[in-house]
């Protein structure tokens, strides 16, 4: 069966995670994508870890893809990119607001060649707005937008959240949805579009309970208020006695009363009893304890655990394979159906840089 997005164009003008992700899952889903690089690469070729001179990191979120070489500070190869602008179906760029129209690859400009063309900018906040200029990663954006706020840690010892959800839930994946939408749209019109993806607008999003207390109840919540971020002894993360972590989703009282009584407690206990009570075993010990009572109290698994839990092995997560260092690794899981990607015995590999310059630019 041919994957739902073949036969469609990609150019992608993007470096590190957000862009780059969300052009890989076009490409797993059937798109060629083109990585238009710099002379000598993008930085993420150079990121540990290393296997034979070649990034985990790169091969990982750029793997299916070519790789053309273009200087697009030099007129001649900007000039050598129109008439593959002039038949792609997708432009994804990342760079800081108007970085491209001063190269003169703006939407503006390349829609007179491809009225067609579907162009994705993706930046921190936005094409527009009095911080569209502004410097920002990650921490940055859940920082400016609240979300940071609702749970940092203790004062004297915050934590960094382990997730980029900047990165990935306000820019990787913002882009493949409206993408998708863009396409959709222009079956009906005929016509491309420009998304202005800003990673800081989605960081909203996930924070529909705050919001609601906020805006319809009167007062924002303060630090580790609200029932999910610790505010309530049935959603916390309790330390064992060997120093491992039991997280505890007992929300509902059904789950609250079967876990207070798998761990003898009475069912109006508070957080410090529940804490005083986990720490007398270890995580070994509360495992099965926790599983007969299935309360939605588990064991936190560190990484390598996950990746060996015949759950996840069974449902193919890390069936799919990336050819590096003369072997092959698990590719980066992605929130495909399988059904949409190319087959799991198909290993795929990263591009050389430049490897695909001649190919589509040595031509014209």
């Amino acid at each position: 069966m041919a994957q739902p997005l073949a036969g469609l164009l990609v150019l992608d003008f993007t470096t590190l995670l957000p862009g780059p992700l969300a052009t890989l899952m076009l490409a797993e889903a059937g798109a060629e994508v083109l990585k238009i690089e710099r002379p000598g690469g993008e930085e993420m070729r150079a990121m540990a870890a290393q296997w034979d001179a070649s990034s985990a990191a790169f091969a990982m979120l750029n793997a299916g893809k070519k790789s053309l070489v273009v200087d697009l500070k030099a007129d001649d190869d900007r000039a050598k990119l129109m008439p593959l602008v002039a038949r792609a179906d997708i432009l994804v760029e990342q760079f800081r607001p108007g970085t491209m129209a001063r190269l003169g690859l703006d939407y503006d400009t390349l829609r007179r060649v491809n009225p067609r063309l579907i162009y994705c900018s993706i930046s921190g906040y936005g094409q527009t707005g009095p911080r569209a200029h502004e410097a920002g990663h990650d921490l940055n954006y859940i920082g400016a937008t609240g979300l940071l706020a609702l749970q940092p840690g203790p004062a004297e010892t915050p934590v960094v959240p382990p997730a980029l959800i900047a990165d990935i839930g306000g820019g990787s994946l913002p882009a493949m949805i409206n993408i998708l939408l863009a396409l959709r749209q222009r079956d009906a019109t005929g016509a491309g579009c420009h998304l202005d993806i800003a990673m800081a607008d989605a960081m909203f999003t996930f924070a529909p309970f705050a919001l609601t207390q906020g805006l319809a109840g009167g007062r924002f919540p303060e630090a580790g208020e609200m029932p999910l971020v610790g505010g309530s002894p049935r959603y916390r993360l309790y330390p064992t006695k060997d120093g491992k972590l039991v997280a505890c989703a007992a929300l509902e009282q059904k789950f609250w009363v079967a876990f207070t009584a798998a761990v003898a407690l009475d069912v109006a206990v508070g957080a410090d009893a529940v804490a005083a009570r986990i720490r007398e075993h270890t995580a070994d010990e509360w495992r099965p304890v926790l599983a007969a009572a299935d309360c939605c109290v588990t064991i936190v698994a560190s990484l390598d655990q996950a990746l060996r839990d015949p759950h996840f092995v069974q449902r193919g997560l890390f069936a799919h394979r990336l050819a590096l260092g003369g072997g092959t690794i698990p590719a980066l899981p992605l929130p495909l159906a399988p059904e949409f990607r190319a087959p799991v015995d198909d290993a795929r590999t990263t591009p050389p840089l430049g490897a695909d310059s001649a190919s589509y630019l040595g031509k014209i």
